[in-house]
């Protein structure tokens, strides 16, 4: 491995753990791939009552802009208290029937892409991972009213599991995960993932519905399976959010009932466009209009993953 991973990641030599077993390493990066907060709430859900032990840590300082994400720090009266450090590290967890996994987490790299990349290959390598899946989420014209739906992404077609709801060619901005799983790819590794779409206007609040459904999705892909009941709780009081501050306007029912037709429409017709052909959708400027208030409704009672308000 060359030196400039041996710089970026530090790996634990021994985990008698992981003897004889070839894990998954499960990957969920905070930044550009979460709206809706998914990956944070899911990494919250998996480390909420064992945070395992960390088997691998990177060199945050090599890799995070500070002043572009400046982390959180306490001033307590006449003094500096406390400092939240960013860290991104790989943990040993289990899941609900003891299997072990691995679970890479932490803030998404501001640089250095191509370095991360060949660090995250050496923890594979280093653990003989057989697989590697990433989450994330995306915000899209959808609503909360109906299903969620997943991509299903991967560097070989055969670790797919589902059939995308869209197929096409599309340019997209670049993201660390997404650049991962190309390069563990050209080095022979398997990488596969699932993208939730969540409802672009509830993308700025935690959104766990989509969080149990991403990881119910993964688990199927990897061969591991986790007790969802938390988040699915905090996802039916999540929807009666919503569905209050929904309720308690004309306007904004009528673009949900707009993006309910749309969804209907898709589904109902193979082959067709994401927009039914009589039926657009609104502009981004009227939907902006529209649940501005909305969202201030839902931002004022949301809580972070962690329990801490945003």
């Amino acid at each position: 491995m060359s030196q400039g991973a041996e710089r970026l990641v530090h790996i634990v030599d021994e985990v008698p753990e992981l003897d004889g077993v070839r894990p998954v390493l499960l990957v969920a990066l905070d930044g550009f791939l979460d709206a809706g907060n998914v990956s944070a709430l899911a990494v919250a859900h998996l480390t909420g009552v064992d945070p395992g032990r960390v088997v691998a840590s990177f060199e945050v300082d090599e890799l995070h802009d500070y002043r572009a994400r400046r982390p959180a720090m306490t001033f307590h009266e006449s003094r500096y208290t406390d400092y939240d450090a960013p860290r991104l590290a790989v943990r040993l967890l289990r899941d609900a029937d003891a299997i072990p996994y691995l679970l890479l987490s932490g803030p998404e790299p501001d640089i250095r892409w191509e370095a991360f990349a060949r660090a995250v290959r050496e923890v594979v390598e280093a653990f003989d991972v057989r697989l590697v899946m990433s989450m994330g989420s995306v915000p899209m014209a959808v609503p909360h009213t109906r299903p969620i739906q997943l991509t299903n992404h991967a560097n070989s077609e055969r670790l797919l599991t589902q059939e995308n709801i869209w197929g096409g060619e599309i340019r997209i901005p670049a993201s660390a995960q997404a650049l991962l799983e190309i390069r563990l790819g050209e080095w022979g590794h398997d990488a596969a993932g699932f993208v939730a779409h969540v409802p672009h206007y509830v993308a700025q609040v935690d959104y766990p519905a989509a969080a149990s459904r991403l990881l119910e999705a993964v688990g199927g892909s990897a061969g591991l399976r986790w007790q969802l009941a938390g988040l699915d709780d905090a996802a039916a009081e999540r929807a009666h959010e919503i569905a209050d501050q929904v309720g308690e306007s004309p306007e904004v029912q009528e673009v949900v009932t707009g993006l309910e037709q749309q969804y209907d429409a898709f589904h109902q017709a193979a082959g067709r466009g994401l927009l039914a052909d009589d039926r657009p959708l609104p502009s981004g400027d009227e939907l902006g209009a529209q649940f501005e208030e909305f969202l201030a409704g839902l931002d004022g009672t949301d809580e972070g993953p962690g329990g801490e308000g945003r």
